[in-house]
């Protein structure tokens, strides 16, 4: 049996390759792929390629890293898992011996291998993987396939908030409401939040986020928009902004919506430099960088099974 890979010849154009089916190590799994769910960097990588270029010009490149699917196979020192199973994996491969893994913290492992990025630029479009078996997680039966596929961007969401710390009643802004913003708006209700206000330019978007939780959506090419904002959520601005639409304007937006000793969560991938006035948040501002996730597949897996959305 073959297996049929799509890979990035170069920006703008994908081909479809037939290649062997991957070998499955005795800690893996052969996985038959339902769904990939097409990510912000999926999109840039197709437009422009990967953020960060692999060294090498000759290097095959895969998109897709938001997966759900059924095993085919299992290797022989797996045991939680077996043939039929419904599974959907964590993307990251980490390397489990530098002190971040050893910490917990395998999501900033330096070596991670994860998906459509390097160091092998494996990507999830493709009829079969192999994945590890302990980043592979089984899907209850209540869940489908393609809720499976968005357990990977939900994650992202569950971990952005819990990094923010206590959001009980806090007052909290949403930059941007694509996948990970919206997957931000319900983590952020379910763990109290009692303002949630998004901004962005697509009334689509606005209207989903006020279906999943907001309390009030903004355009933001309004001129007026901070002045807007604050109307809703008082004077001296949110307890925590979340940016998550991984641009500059959003970005310096962020700071002129925070209060003092107010947190911003930068979730969103911001290419190039963004310059801060330290000076207009030099009161106790804390600026936060969130990076995919860490240890939240079970619980957000657990969230979606039992349809939480509330505190």
């Amino acid at each position: 049996m073959k297996n049929t890979v799509a890979i990035l010849e170069k920006p703008g154009k994908m081909v479809m390759k037939e290649t062997d089916l991957p070998t499955v190590k005795d800690d893996e799994v052969l996985i038959k792929v339902g769904y990939v769910g097409i990510c912000g960097s999926d999109v840039h990588g197709f437009q422009f390629g990967p953020y960060i270029p692999p060294k090498d010009p000759n290097q095959t490149i895969g998109l897709g890293h938001e997966v759900a699917g059924v095993i085919e196979k299992v290797g022989k020192n797996v045991i939680n898992l077996k043939a039929g199973d419904r599974v959907c994996i964590e993307p990251g491969v980490p390397c489990y011996k530098c002190e971040f893994c050893m910490e917990g913290f395998y999501n900033v492992c330096p070596d991670v291998d994860f998906m459509a990025t390097q160091p092998n630029y494996k990507g999830a479009l493709t009829n079969y993987l192999a994945h590890p078996a302990d980043m592979t997680y089984h899907l209850p039966d209540n869940m489908s396939l393609v809720e499976g596929a968005l357990v990977e961007p939900a994650a992202v969401g569950i971990h952005a908030a819990e990094m923010a710390g206590d959001l009980l009643g806090k007052k909290v802004v949403i930059l941007g409401s694509g996948c990970i913003g919206l997957m931000t708006v319900q983590s952020a209700k379910l763990m109290g939040a009692a303002e949630i206000v998004v901004i962005d330019v697509l009334q689509n978007r606005l209207d989903k986020a006020i279906e999943l939780g907001a309390t009030a959506t903004f355009d933001g090419r309004d001129e007026k928009i901070v002045e807007k904002v604050k109307e809703i959520i008082g004077e001296y601005g949110a307890d925590v902004v979340f940016e998550t639409a991984g641009a500059i304007p959003t970005a310096k937006m962020a700071l002129q919506l925070v209060k003092r000793r107010g947190k911003v969560m930068v979730v969103g991938t911001i290419p190039g430099d963004t310059p801060i006035d330290f000076l207009k948040i030099n009161r106790e501002v804390s600026i936060q960088t969130v990076f995919r996730y860490a240890n939240d597949y079970k619980k957000t897996i657990d969230l979606i099974s039992k349809k939480r959305s509330y505190f």
